[in-house]
């Protein structure tokens, strides 16, 4: 109940915040997703969670680096008990751990993603060169349908370095593309260039 209490709070802070308003290009999948975005602040993962519908957001879990968001406060309480966050070590104590398995394992019972595959937050409006997460993903998940975001407004409401958001009279379009094709046999970084410039096209 409490956690039901704090996600209601958080969507309805998000939107009086930065606006947060979906805009859906083609139908929302009814299946299982990975929404992948661009990433250029703090605010990006509320304002794609606020985004979707309680529904959509019952079954989804943003990938969060653990050193950010795993802390005490609210900060903590938000990405366990309210968005259910995922939480990636970036800088792994050992070479061959594997930062994707509780993501895998997230897959395989049957939530939705909310993914950054460039991996740390840009000052730019544009998304830059995507890492190869989610080309493994995409490839052992083939069931699981990919949603380009791309977020139009955050990079100046609460830029790389900010502590608060800036009074900016914006509202936040959470643009949500038509799902990314598989093409069979598709290199690694064709395929990372294509979900790069699917993201890109929205801006």
């Amino acid at each position: 109940m409490i956690a039901r209490l704090g996600g209601a709070a958080l969507v309805g802070f998000t939107r009086t915040l930065v606006g947060a308003r979906a805009q859906w290009r083609v139908a929302p999948p009814g299946g299982q997703c990975i929404y992948f975005a661009n990433h250029t602040s703090h605010l990006d993962t509320v304002a794609i969670w606020s985004a979707l519908t309680p529904q959509q957001r019952a079954r989804v879990r943003p990938v969060a680096a653990r050193d950010y968001w795993d802390k005490p406060g609210l900060r903590g309480w938000l990405s366990g008990a309210v968005l259910r966050a995922i939480l990636i070590d970036r800088n792994r104590e050992t070479t061959d751990a594997d930062p994707l398995a509780p993501v895998r394992e997230a897959l395989d019972q049957g939530d939705s993603l909310i993914l950054f595959p460039e991996g740390t937050r840009s000052n730019e409006r544009l998304p830059q060169a995507f890492k190869g997460g989610l080309f493994r993903l995409a490839t052992e998940c083939p069931h699981v349908e990919l949603v380009p975001v791309y977020l139009d407004t955050l990079h100046r409401s609460l830029p790389k370095g900010a502590l608060l958001p800036l009074p900016l009279p914006l509202y936040c379009n959470v643009n949500f593309g038509a799902p990314l094709a598989r093409i069979g046999d598709e290199p690694r970084e064709t395929f990372l260039e294509r979900a790069r410039a699917a993201v890109e096209a929205m801006a």
